[in-house]
């Protein structure tokens, strides 16, 4: 089964009420075990439109992230963060362990039907 994440970016809104938002999330964050991959930190805008703050949260699969976000526990944090903050928030899963990390267009560890499009794609994948 696929790890799952939030990936949820951030423009902080109420820089006082923020802080009152993470300390509402923790117990929904212990619960389902999330992990913090990238919380805030130096990023650079290459395309679109950028956020104040990227944040990147590990979840055992789907069903257990989406859970978080719909728990009780969550529940009250998440109305601190809108409060606070306007976000663009998705559960993306993530790839399988199986799957060829230097095969773009996944479905396993099979080769391009071109191998010549490897080289360019591998710099990226």
């Amino acid at each position: 089964m696929s790890k799952a994440y939030w990936i949820v970016r951030v423009s902080v809104q109420d820089a006082a009420r923020y802080p009152e938002y993470l300390a509402a999330a923790k117990p929904a964050f212990e619960k389902y075990g999330a992990r913090f991959l990238v919380r805030g930190g130096a990023s650079a805008v290459l395309e679109g439109r950028g956020r104040d703050r990227n944040v990147v949260v590990e979840f055992a699969d789907r069903t257990t992230a989406q859970a978080c976000y719909d728990s009780p526990e969550y529940s009250a944090a998440k109305t601190i963060r809108q409060a606070a903050a306007e976000t663009d928030f998705v559960i993306p899963e993530g790839v399988d362990s199986g799957v060829d990390n230097a095969n773009p267009a996944g479905g396993g560890p099979k080769p391009w039907p071109d191998p010549a499009f490897r080289p360019v794609f591998s710099r990226y994948y």
